[in-house]
């Protein structure tokens, strides 16, 4: 019996889990941060390049852009990964833990580049083999800088969606077992704006507060506020975290400093939520001022917006894994995330898809992302990469319109 087009997909895949696994390997032995991504990029490159591939470098030597050899009138369908790591100290006792000093793959970068890599490998290798059931375009983006949020609108700005059409991508969820995935249509993550707060008083003598005006009792009434009352004046069918991550201020045990500055996130599910927190924010920040004394400034960078996946797209995704993985693998997510994506840029110009491929092993529980002990069962990666290039295939499907 003459073997299906997904057959032999999938056969392929299953004869570079080898690579695909030296390749996350290297990765996560050699991470690098974001924006600083050049020998992970030229590494990238170099494969490519070997394998005779139409690639580019990204912007300023960051990021990779690799096209399939077919450059036909069909659609070209992008699939996404990214590269950076975060600065994190790698704790694990596995072989390939990080030999940089606190810089770690802790959000399974490693794994979407290596299972991107696996699945446009594949399907180079059946078009050169002509097993491909008709003619399939599609182009690689190796992204940068995905923590920072800057790199999707930096390779969109140097050409990466030149002629897509349509766009697809993965994230590893420690929550799934490895051979699961889940799937949600619609939006799928929050969006993300970074804000930056500070805190002026009058510096002076620990021992003598009363003739200072201190910035950092000030800060800490304004961290307890928003975190009291900002829930509070949120629909409670509606979802908004607010977060800080860096406190700053001092110098010296004994001296109450001049300024202050703390950098958190605001994660919101819809512009209105987030516009009505911001501005309660700002009343609420007001109102510290007049109580302590102090001058506020505070200041939001809008970051990601939401992913938003195309329907009809994220149907798609979902029928290719339940060919392969049956029906009881795949799951659809009952809400989005609170974690934000720069995908979201992507999908701002062309219609695509985020699913989630489950990547936790029998050890229970297992390590979340961003913790100094994160890593994956390596049995997900060629479960991504099937269902990345069962996904393309199909959206390349003549007379398919991608969406």
């Amino acid at each position: 019996m003459t073997a299906t087009w997904q057959q032999q997909l999938d056969a392929t895949i299953d004869r570079s889990v080898g690579e695909m696994v030296g390749l996350r390997r290297h990765l996560h032995r050699h991470p690098e941060p974001s924006g600083e991504e050049l020998q992970t990029s030229l590494h990238l490159y170099q494969l490519f390049s070997a394998a005779g591939l139409p690639v580019r470098m990204g912007p300023e030597g960051c990021g990779v852009v690799v096209d399939s050899r077919s450059q036909g009138s069909q659609q070209r369908i992008a699939v996404r990964a990214d590269c950076d790591a975060l600065r994190i100290q790698d704790e694990k006792p596995a072989e390939y833990h990080s030999r940089v000093p606190q810089v770690m793959h802790a959000c399974g970068h490693d794994v979407h580049t290596a299972t991107v890599y696996g699945a446009i490998s594949a399907l180079d290798q059946l078009e050169r083999a002509g097993e491909l059931p008709w003619p399939v375009t599609w182009r690689g983006i190796f992204q940068h800088a995905e923590e920072t949020s800057d790199g999707a609108a930096s390779m969109i700005r140097a050409g990466a969606l030149k002629d897509v059409d349509a766009i697809v991508a993965l994230h590893v969820d420690p929550t799934r077992p490895a051979g699961t995935i889940g799937v949600r249509p619609g939006v799928f993550t929050a969006s993300c704006d970074r804000m930056r707060v500070t805190v002026r008083g009058c510096g002076g003598h620990a021992a003598r507060p009363h003739e200072s005006v201190d910035p950092i009792a000030a800060a800490a009434q304004l961290i307890s506020t928003l975190y009291q009352f900002i829930p509070r004046a949120t629909d409670s069918q509606e979802s908004v975290v607010v977060s800080f991550g860096q406190i700053h201020g001092g110098l010296n045990a004994n001296v109450i400093p001049e300024e202050v500055l703390l950098e958190g996130t605001v994660r919101t599910l819809n512009r209105q939520v987030r516009e009505r927190t911001i501005a309660h924010i700002h009343r609420l920040a007001a109102g510290i001022e007049s109580v302590t004394g102090t001058k506020l400034n505070v200041a939001f960078d809008e970051g990601t917006a939401s992913v938003d996946n195309d329907p009809a797209i994220t149907a798609l995704v979902e029928r290719a894994a339940r060919e392969l993985l049956g029906e009881d693998k795949v799951t659809q997510m009952p809400r989005p995330s609170m974690g934000s994506e720069d995908f979201a840029a992507y999908l701002e110009h062309v219609p695509g898809s985020m699913f989630r491929l489950g990547c936790a092993g029998d050890r229970s529980p297992w390590p979340g992302l961003h913790t100094p002990t994160f890593d994956v069962d390596e049995k997900c990666l060629p479960v991504g990469a099937k269902i990345l290039a069962r996904t393309i295939v199909e959206l390349s499907r003549p007379g398919s319109t991608g969406r």
